[in-house]
């Protein structure tokens, strides 16, 4: 028999919906600090970096969408409060002032870190038969290592 979220067990739910709210939480903080340094961002690297920042953040924006509503899915309250995200998440808020390299070498920690919060969601769904969430789960690390390579490539040394 297929397993549809809102009626799966309820310790396997409690589990996926606590790894998708610490995504969430995640995904919530690092959405506004690659916005705020999209906005604050200068430079040499300005045009480049003002647009992969923007990318980041749309992409984020979106990915908070897809946490949320498979959080629904399961007939589970989707937090929305950025203090709550804020209490709760490994990824923590930047004023953005500071230079264009600490800008990247911060983006592409945390996009890192979501990474591996969502690679643990995804073995949690997995153990539990939720395909669903783990089919999610893993297409969000694909974008987020892909970003974090993005990042890592500016820091590159042209001659290397």
């Amino acid at each position: 028999m297929a397993l549809v979220a809102a009626k799966m067990e309820p310790t396997a739910k409690q589990e996926i919906v606590e790894g998708l709210t610490q995504a969430l939480a995640e995904t919530a903080v690092e959405t506004l600090k690659a916005q705020n340094f999209h906005w604050n961002v200068t430079g040499m690297a300005f045009g480049p970096l003002h647009d992969l920042f923007q990318k980041i953040y749309e992409d984020h924006f979106e990915g908070q969408d897809f946490l949320a509503e498979r959080i629904k899915a399961m007939d589970e309250h989707a937090e929305g409060r950025m203090s709550v995200f804020l209490e709760r998440s490994a990824i923590t808020e930047h004023d953005g002032k500071t230079d264009a390299k600490t800008m990247i070498e911060v983006l592409m920690k945390d996009q890192e870190t979501l990474s591996s919060t969502l690679s643990a969601l995804a073995e949690v769904a997995d153990q539990h038969g939720d395909y669903a969430t783990n089919d999610m789960a893993t297409a969000r690390i694909e974008a987020h290592d892909k970003f974090a390579w993005m990042l890592r490539a500016h820091l590159k040394n042209s001659a290397g």
